[in-house]
């Protein structure tokens, strides 16, 4: 995968970046990645990046329920290995800022944008019989047989696993009366070899011939088997084995080749049987060396190259009956899917048990209906299992218990597989939770209460198993599980919104939070209610410093400007009221427009308002203007090149009226054909026209305005570059009230005409000049 962006930032320097500026990109198996936002994660990523880079120097993508995130570089180019990756959907996220942030409502976030480009390629081989960089390796499946059985072979089967257990049962209690006389109690020692009698009559064994394994010494030969339900456990056994040989080591890794150094389960089979307890559903990869004692011993010694054979058992234990457990004695419930009426997301939907006891019309039962029976054990477990549909990976799991008297039960929860107390993905209970998932979240739990969430849940199967005291006649407990879109619905801070991924394949949801919160989940109170009412006032009110450069325009009976200074402020003023989330007397696009042309057109208005020409041509120019600056609002008002655009629109308007005003007073130097070469000559006259420039300027502008006038315009230009989500309302009131009055200190800096009220012309200062002089005439 090669991403290349335009942001090219030194690694050394990437620990001073701001965690609202710092831009990361995530991969995630399964589900869609949500970064940690934690300080210590963020931390050992960026500590982690720094001196070995993405994924350098073997670093290994690791199968936790962590996105793996890196820092974004101008060029990045991550390659990963089949042992580092795991077969699926991969899913690639761009998130630039993380944290919780204000969004401002619709106002204008002038944070920069990112450019992104990805390639990414997928070499793979042609079969699953041949991996490794060259597909020269091959990779056998176990095949796996299990007899199949009528109705009558397995209603026989049944009625012989009864008779069995009837018979063990009288035999459990005889021993227990005769050892009870001896203070012994061995039920757990019977239990079992009837658990282990049960288990055997479910159980699926593949094996492999003596002929078709023979490894060398130091070799490793891969295999693979596929599970396809869920399951109590599976062994992986050796036979025909020397007993004097070397040692048979195998290596287990689910859904990904493992190797020495990465696995999920390794061991020595060559006297022992490698046991796994609730494997997950899915692909199990399987690889085996040998390894003489000596190698064990000593690492450095050279493997010996004899080859060995031997074979090799593989057996998967399950229950019948829709049992399971460690005797088979837990219920387990298959949950279907039912789809809402009118959902606000495309894969909205809830779950019910498959069973006659449930109603499809009601989106939650009651647990002690299905709840398992114990008589021996202080607690039970009861299983419930559902699959996540493709295309929903972006929805979450909300389970909910509700109960009317004390809860005193526990949720396990684990993807692919049965979980227990000590296998599992996530974990809750009344009084504490595995809250250290981004995933995952336990909310509004209270004594008779659980409610939980797992985020961007994965598709495929989900297993929940709830622990609970053997005895629960006297309690009543509903049970609701669903797939929702947004977490509490955005906590009724925000909007829940789905989109479909880049590949179109996946839908996924996420929440818009209103002006004062932010999060995930909208759970994040960035601004107090009072804050939001002193940050709204300050918007709306500073917009009354137009009345400065209104009133001036008033004075000078400059009719036309008074109207656009006091309509730019008035737009402004309900613009922000409405953006705030106070009073829109119109649309918002209606008020935005209004308020960015207006804004627009006041600050091209001020520097043509500068320049003495006549109404004829100030008319001309204010359609042009009118038409360019309607554009630009229309257009794209939030544009932060939009002030450039104006400034240079003002500054030809400025220039062009200067230039109409010195062609008036017959002002241009004309220069002549001939270039006279004697330069010394003509100095004088360049030194003459530039202290009749500063004559000229020195009458036509009042200097202490017009420094007042560029220092508040500087001013203005600050707030606008320190403008941010953070502090947007008090740097943007002071971009109105410092711009507004730099445009009425411009204006007062002219030096106005006492007669006509209109800035005062310069004509008369040098046309005596360019008069021709009369000569005295005698009286």
């Amino acid at each position: 995968m090669d991403f290349a962006t335009d942001m090219d930032i030194q690694r050394e320097h990437m620990k001073r970046i701001p965690k609202s500026e710092l831009a990361i990109i995530c991969l995630m198996n399964s589900n869609p990645p949500i970064p940690d936002i934690s300080e210590s994660y963020l931390d050992s990523l960026l500590s982690n990046f720094l001196p070995s880079g993405p994924f350098g120097n073997g670093n290994i993508i690791n199968q936790s329920n962590l996105a793996q995130c890196i820092p974004f570089q101008k060029n990045t180019t991550v390659v990963l290995t089949n042992d580092q990756i795991s077969p699926g959907v991969w899913y690639i996220g761009y998130f630039h800022g993380i944290g919780p942030a204000r969004t401002q409502s619709k106002m204008i976030s002038r944070g920069k944008a990112r450019l992104v480009s990805t390639h990414i390629t997928v070499k793979g081989c042609p079969t699953s019989a041949f991996w490794g960089p060259y597909c020269n390796q091959t990779v056998e499946m176990i095949g796996c047989s299990q007899p199949s059985m009528d109705n009558n072979s397995r209603n026989l089967l049944d009625r012989n696993i009864e008779r069995r257990n009837s018979w063990y049962t009288r035999e459990h209690n005889r021993r227990i009366n005769i050892l009870s006389q001896r203070n012994q109690l061995v039920e757990k020692e019977v239990g079992s070899n009837v658990t282990a009698l049960v288990r055997m009559d479910n159980s699926v064994t593949c094996s492999i011939s003596n002929n078709s394994l023979c490894v060398r010494q130091g070799d490793m030969k891969f295999y693979f088997l596929d599970v396809v339900n869920l399951a109590l456990q599976f062994e992986i056994t050796a036979a025909n084995f020397g007993v004097i040989g070397p040692s048979l080591i195998c290596y287990l890794r689910y859904n990904a080749f493992p190797q020495r150094d990465l696995h999920d389960y390794s061991g020595d089979i060559s006297h022992d049987p490698l046991v796994v307890k609730s494997p997950n559903i899915g692909r199990w990869y399987i690889a085996i060396e040998t390894v003489s004692k000596t190698q064990m011993n000593n690492t450095a010694s050279k493997p010996v190259l004899d080859a060995m054979c031997f074979s090799l058992k593989w057996q998967l234990t399950g229950c019948l009956n829709g049992k399971t457990g460690t005797n088979c004695s837990w219920e387990v419930y298959g949950l279907q899917r039912v789809p809402r009426r009118s959902p606000s997301v495309p894969f909205e939907s809830y779950y019910i048990p498959s069973d006659e006891r449930a109603s499809l019309e009601d989106s939650r039962f009651y647990l002690e209906q299905f709840l398992s029976n114990s008589s021996r054990e202080q607690f039970a477990w009861t299983y419930f299992f559902l699959d996540v549909p493709q295309g929903s990976a972006g929805a979450l799991i909300h389970v909910q218990l509700k109960s009317d008297k004390e809860l005193n039960y526990e949720l396990y929860s684990k993807y692919g597989g049965l979980p227990s107390n000590d296998i599992w993905d996530y974990y809750a209970s009344r009084t504490s939770s595995s809250n250290g998932s981004v995933y995952f979240s336990l909310q509004n739990s209270t004594n008779s209460d659980m409610d939980l969430s797992i985020f961007y849940a994965k598709e495929g199967t989900w297993c929940f198993g709830v622990k609970h005291p053997a005895d629960t006649a006297n309690s009543q407990t509903y049970m609701s599980v669903s797939l929702q879109g947004c977490h509490r619905n955005c906590n009724q801070k925000g909007v829940c919104h789905s989109s479909v991924d880049e590949s179109g394949l996946t839908f996924y949801s996420f929440c818009t939070c209103d002006r004062d919160h932010g999060g995930f989940d909208c759970s994040d109170e960035l601004v107090s209610p009072n804050g939001h009412i002193w940050q709204s006032v300050f918007l709306i009110a500073s917009n009354a410093a137009a009345i400065l450069p209104a009133f001036w325009a008033l004075r000078q009976k400059a009719f036309a400007e008074w109207i656009l200074y006091t309509s730019s402020g008035i737009s402004s003023a309900l613009y922000h009221s409405c953006d705030v989330g106070t009073w829109c007397i119109l649309s918002f696009r209606v008020l935005q427009f209004l308020d960015f042309w207006l804004s627009f057109m006041a600050v091209v208005g001020t520097f043509i308002c500068m320049a003495t020409i006549d109404e004829a041509s100030k008319r001309a120019m204010h359609t042009a203007v009118f038409i360019l600056t309607a554009l630009l609002a229309a257009t794209g008002a939030t544009r932060s090149a939009n002030i450039g655009i104006v400034v240079a629109i003002g500054s030809l308007g400025l220039l062009m009226g200067w230039l109409l005003e010195f062609s008036t007073a017959r002002r241009f130097i004309c220069w002549p054909w001939q270039i006279n070469l004697n330069m010394p000559q003509s100095w004088p006259n360049f030194g003459t026209l530039f202290r009749n420039t500063l004559e000229v300027l020195n009458k036509r502008f009042r200097w202490i305005f017009l420094l007042l006038g560029f220092i508040t315009l500087s001013f203005a230009a600050m707030s606008w570059k320190l403008e941010s989500n953070s502090n947007y309302w008090i740097w943007h009131s002071m971009w109105h009230i410092t711009i507004y009055t730099s445009s009425f200190f411009f204006l007062c800096s002219m030096r106005v005409n006492a007669r006509n009220r209109s800035p005062e012309s310069n004509y008369e200062l040098t046309r005596q000049d360019s008069l021709p002089r009369s000569e005295p005439r005698e009286t």
